[in-house]
């Protein structure tokens, strides 16, 4: 399921691509016909992320609410604009968040994952589009603008399987697939929404949201492994970010909220609003700190390398050797040192 930082990444394409653009909006598979005839003429004047969920807001109060899920995913085809906080472009943003990554550099030298994609340009469906990236102002061979450009497309995109929605300017498109939840929304609804979400890093109050953090952690008498997945605690935080933030902070993930110390707890928030920044910037689920030079571009383009537990059970632990123990926590998978985390 993509995490909170991809989410952010999401949003800040459709802010900077489609908000204060009218757009057209269908629905190819048919099932989102109504909201996406609702939509068509429209034009987003806002673009938001709170955890892991998207909210597109239009003229008119009218409002997109959107859940990728275990199985979403939007696509971006013809000119996208990247914006210039992060630092890749990726075509496909949602599933796809785990692969490799551009990380610019002295000769701008692509990081590959293990297939040998690049997500700069591996966007999931075939498509009848080449696509250039410019990521920096020393890339060579493109104009001024820092952006994905299309040459020699069709025009508009052939849809490529199930696109729940489809959202089109006059020269970018948004394909959405799989998604858990895709509705229009009204601005009470929406409020409603985002007031049962726990705090996200990236919106809103900073210290307000770590009081709110603080407050719902050390009032439960549940583990924290299981209060850090639930969205009304803390927006964003999946499996891999839950079991990296627990390593990190040395914390036995059966160990209920309560009996955490307000000092360890202000830590976490600390340390997920880290780690989401990090994760909006390069695209990646970055967790090991201290990384350089081929260290860095090696765990870039390899999961199992950019992380201390996540996907390493049976494996000794990176610091004290123990073997990386795999348990289901509510039905999810954890992963934790039981050397470290005591």
């Amino acid at each position: 399921m993509p995490e909170g930082h991809s989410v952010h990444r999401i949003a800040r394409q459709f802010e900077r691509n489609f908000v204060g653009r009218q757009v057209q909006a269908s629905s190819p598979q048919g099932r989102f016909a109504a909201g996406a005839a609702e939509l068509s003429g429209r034009v987003p004047t806002k673009a938001q992320a709170v955890g892991k969920q998207m909210f597109l807001e239009f003229d008119g109060q009218v409002w997109l609410r959107v859940h990728l899920g275990l199985y979403g995913a939007w696509d971006f085809a013809g000119e996208i604009l990247v914006d210039p906080t992060i630092a890749s472009a990726n075509g496909r943003m949602g599933q796809t968040n785990q692969r490799g990554t551009d990380l610019g550099g002295a000769d701008d030298a692509p990081v590959f994952d293990d297939a040998g994609e690049n997500s700069l340009t591996s966007i999931g469906a075939p498509r009848k589009t080449r696509v250039h990236v410019r990521m920096s102002e020393q890339t060579k061979g493109l104009d001024e603008a820092d952006g994905l450009e299309a040459a020699d497309a069709e025009w508009p995109p052939p849809v490529v399987g199930q696109v729940r929605l489809r959202l089109m300017t006059d020269v970018t498109c948004a394909d959405l697939r799989g998604p858990t939840a895709c509705v229009v929304e009204t601005p009470e609804q929406i409020d409603a929404v985002i007031a049962r979400l726990g705090p996200d890093p990236l919106v809103g109050d900073p210290a307000e949201n770590e009081e709110r953090f603080v407050a719902a952690v050390r009032r439960r008498n549940v583990a924290i492994g299981l209060l850090l997945m639930d969205q009304s605690v803390v927006s964003g935080i999946g499996n891999v970010y839950r079991a990296e933030m627990l390593y990190r902070a040395r914390l036995d993930p059966h160990t209920p909220g309560k009996a955490i110390p307000e000092e360890i707890v202000r830590e976490l928030w600390h340390d997920w609003d880290r780690l989401l920044r990090i994760g909006v910037e390069t695209g990646q689920m970055m967790t090991m700190d201290g990384l350089e030079g081929e260290a860095w571009r090696k765990a870039m383009a390899h999961r199992d390398d950019r992380h201390w537990v996540y996907h390493r059970a049976g494996l000794p632990c990176r610091v004290c050797g123990t073997e990386i123990v795999l348990e289901e926590m509510a039905a999810r998978k954890l992963y934790w040192c039981p050397g470290c985390q005591r």
